[in-house]
């Protein structure tokens, strides 16, 4: 039963790709204080964005 379970957690995680972006500099601030006052990473706040932001355009994405 063990096996089944590390089977399912490895398959839930994949390697993160990586991607350079730029913000106008105000944007960037902002995004900055977010991540403070949230305590938690600039990256997280993106992510965060971007999963809504897809959620918003393709509501029935990654659902099953």
């Amino acid at each position: 039963m063990a096996t089944k379970s590390k089977q399912s957690a490895k398959m839930k995680t994949t390697p993160a790709l990586r991607a350079s972006v730029s913000f106008p500099p105000e944007i960037y601030r902002t995004l900055e204080q977010l991540a403070e006052k949230k305590k938690v990473s600039f990256a997280w706040i993106v992510r965060d964005a971007a999963e809504k932001y897809i959620a918003e355009q393709w509501p029935l994405f990654g659902k099953s």
